[in-house]
């Protein structure tokens, strides 16, 4: 038995999902990556990609961005996400000042869900898609 778990884990190394999957004990964090909630409105790869969500809270907007990339994202700072269309640029400051990714080694990649405070001009400029390069 020890063998096929050594060979395993050198077909993990190599990136096959299938071993990775056997080799990893908890499932959670891939599971989520899976099933992530809202619109996908940018895709670098097969791998990644941006989604985001509107929710109102006690009167107030916020728009829940979830970040899936091969890229730790660590901050205290916060950050800001910036919509680039035509003449019109809209920047949004994150809600949070702390923000950390989540790491799935099944499929070796990074999840960030970040915060950010929008106005209803704003949801509306992104609902519309009037960008055409997020930052």
């Amino acid at each position: 038995m020890r063998i096929l778990e050594s060979i395993d884990k050198i077909f993990a190394s190599f990136g096959n999902i299938k071993a990775m999957k056997r080799t990893h004990v908890d499932t959670f964090t891939e599971n989520e990556m899976l099933q992530i909630s809202g619109e996908k409105i940018a895709e670098r790869s097969n791998n990644g990609g941006v989604w985001i969500e509107f929710q109102e809270l006690a009167g107030f907007n916020f728009m829940n961005v979830t970040i899936l990339s091969n890229l730790n994202i660590k901050t205290i700072k916060g950050c800001k996400l910036i919509f680039l269309g035509g003449t019109k640029e809209l920047i949004l400051n994150s809600d949070t000042t702390e923000i950390k990714s989540v790491y799935s080694n099944v499929s070796n990649r990074w999840m960030t869900e970040i915060t950010f405070n929008v106005t209803k001009g704003d949801m509306q400029f992104i609902v519309s898609k009037d960008y055409s390069k997020i930052c």
